[in-house]
């Protein structure tokens, strides 16, 4: 919003949306109220990781998280702000974070029916180096009526019902989906507030971008291999794909959303259940990517089929545009009926 520009007077705010959506659902308030609050948290996590320089948050706090990154004190900053806003929204009853070994289970007083899976601050070891970082979080409603426990939280992702991701990079950008398509909502700075960018977002049917770490390529499977050689040296006469990669998983996948493409972190040698997680990276990231006509598999089932057995459990994850990750599929199949 310039200076020069008319002022707008009927502006979609990401608030607002929120509210419209929960009218509609004829609902109670408590996923609005869940919603605003993760927004808060985004809003001021985005304000932290603007100033990090400046105010010595970046910088390793010492320890390991629970799966084996090198924690960044903007990581622990982040992960106390989504954890207390989830809390005093008085929607959720349990909350699996990336940084927690253990589901935090909400005190008795503050609880709701939601159970919420999120990464707090996701590719935080691009902090140093001023690469795009982001937030994942996907909502779940707690089915049983006995006392919430890490189980709640082991349900397979055809069961979200919001998810959403926050990607801050040369903007502050918040792609969210309750079930009815994607949409994505700049952070207006002078506003504080979320405005509608972009409606009813759809993933190209066919990309011409891979994506992948290809660092790992002695490590790969077979199918991995050739598909990727198919794509960079392709026997039809067609043009080769680019190859992007920027290592953190919200500024990959966005950009799979916005120009097409495929984007893969598959099982390896090395990883042979891959790396990504599933409850709070790969699922939140699969939901979005269907509700934008995109596909999202292990390699041998959607991942939102996937019954999770553990809240840190990983998988396999392939997504982007239908065509690029069928044709994915139709190279494993290939290679499973030779071998």
């Amino acid at each position: 919003m310039s200076d020069k520009s008319p002022f707008e007077t009927d502006m979609i705010t990401l608030t607002r949306y929120v509210m419209e959506k929960g009218r509609q659902a004829k609902g109670t308030g408590e996923m609005t109220q869940l919603l605003n609050s993760i927004l808060t948290a985004i809003k001021a996590i985005s304000s932290a990781v603007r100033k990090a320089g400046i105010a010595h948050m970046y910088g390793i706090a010492g320890t390991v998280n629970v799966t084996g990154d090198e924690v960044k004190k903007l990581d622990v900053l982040s992960n106390d702000l989504v954890i207390n806003m989830l809390e005093s929204s008085y929607g959720t009853c349990v909350l699996v974070s990336e940084e927690n070994k253990d589901a935090v289970i909400i005190p008795k007083e503050k609880r709701g029916k939601y159970v919420v899976c999120f990464d707090p601050l996701d590719g935080s070891s691009n902090i140093d180096c001023l690469a795009s970082i982001g937030t994942i979080f996907a909502i779940y409603k707690k089915t049983t009526e006995d006392e919430p426990t890490e189980k709640d939280a082991l349900v397979a992702g055809r069961n979200i019902v919001a998810a959403g991701y926050a990607l801050y990079g040369s903007a502050t950008l918040v792609a969210l989906s309750t079930g009815q398509g994607v949409d994505c909502f700049m952070l207006d700075p002078a506003l504080g507030e979320f405005i509608l960018v972009d409606k009813d977002v759809k993933i190209k049917k066919k990309g011409k971008i891979y994506s992948l770490n290809e660092g790992y390529a002695k490590y790969f499977d077979p199918s991995v291999t050739e598909y990727i050689k198919s794509k960079k040296f392709p026997e039809d006469g067609s043009s080769p794909y680019g190859s992007r990669y920027v290592g953190s998983m919200v500024a990959d996948v966005h950009r799979t959303l916005k120009y097409g493409g495929i984007f893969m972190y598959p099982a390896n040698q090395k990883s042979p259940k891959g790396k990504l997680r599933l409850l709070y990276e790969c699922n939140p990231m699969a939901f979005i990517i269907e509700q934008a006509g995109g596909m999202a598999t292990t390699g041998t089932q959607p991942v939102l089929d996937v019954i999770p057995e553990s809240i840190h459990q990983r998988v396999p994850l392939i997504l982007g545009s239908p065509d690029d990750v069928q044709e994915f599929l139709d190279c494993v199949k290939k290679h499973q009926k030779s071998s």
